[in-house]
């Protein structure tokens, strides 16, 4: 290995979504570079394929499955246990797992599906985790969001969308979650050693949102000719996770390795710290 594939050594990184896509990349990056690289997967066989190629592909044999389906909290609950039981130190937690589905459901815990998958999954495993990220001497907590997030707010008084659902809607709703989370979360962990950041990975050709309908259904499903790769889709994350660069940087939003402004609502502390109560009464932990 060379010295830039070694950066990783040592360290313990945490990747959701890793059975495909940029998630899949980002593992498989992490460990060519060293990493002991954790994967939570929904799906056994996706899970274990993936498994079986990283490890092939980067030479790396510390490359571990975790099966969650990360709709349901009490899987989040049970996939951080077993993390953290043999893991007591995790350095990168990647917060890739997402969708976005053309009709309205709930989990079973009863929330709707897109806020629960791509906000409240990365809100509770990153709480559940931080003893772990906070005994690292560097932790880094990466968020993956959208520039959808520019289209989208925070509806206190319908989160669930009863009223008033589109799948558009909810996915921008649930990214815009994700940086205020994140901005959040950096304003708490101030005068730590772990830092979080999100990004927008850019418009990346994948099987993501195939299944919508209408003009939505038609961009993921016909212009895939003119979106990323996952793996340029990857760099950023990658970026994020482990180089020098971004060392100490915390609460910043990114795009092609550059820090840039996120939506204006974005950062309205206010709504932010409002978000977090409502995430913490939803997923049963303790609001500070």
């Amino acid at each position: 290995m060379t010295l830039k594939e070694r950066v990783m050594k040592d360290k313990i990184c945490l990747v959701t979504g890793a059975s495909s896509g940029i998630g899949k990349v980002t593992a498989e990056a992490l460990a060519r570079q060293g990493a002991t690289v954790l994967l939570v997967c929904r799906n056994r066989a996706k899970g274990e394929a993936a498994l079986r190629e990283i490890k092939e592909r980067s030479s790396n044999g510390n490359v571990e499955l975790f099966l969650a389906d990360l709709s349901s909290q009490k899987e989040i609950r049970r996939v951080a246990e077993e993390i953290s039981s043999p893991y007591p130190r995790v350095d990168v937690l990647v917060n890739n797992a997402g969708g976005i589905y053309p009709t309205r459901t709930v989990t079973v815990d009863g929330i709707e599906t897109t806020f629960a998958v791509n906000h409240l999954a990365y809100f509770l495993l990153a709480n559940l985790l931080l003893a772990q990220l906070k005994a690292s001497p560097a932790a880094r907590i990466i968020n993956v969001t959208s520039q959808v997030h520019r289209y989208g707010g925070i509806f206190f008084d319908d989160l669930g969308l009863e009223r008033r659902f589109n799948p558009m809607m909810s996915y921008a709703q649930s990214k815009l979650a994700n940086i205020l989370f994140t901005y959040e979360l950096a304003r708490r962990l101030h005068g730590t050693r772990t830092t979080v950041n999100t990004l927008h990975p850019g418009g990346v050709r994948t099987n993501f949102g195939k299944e919508l309908t209408g003009i939505a259904g038609v961009v993921f499903r016909h212009l895939g000719f003119f979106m990323r790769s996952p793996q340029k889709g990857a760099e950023t994350v990658i970026w994020l996770a482990s180089s020098p660069d971004v060392a100490g940087v915390t609460g910043k939003y990114f795009l092609d390795k550059k820090e840039i402004r996120s939506s204006k609502i974005s950062y309205d502390a206010d709504v932010a710290r409002r978000l977090w109560e409502v995430s913490a009464e939803l997923t049963g932990l303790e609001s500070t």
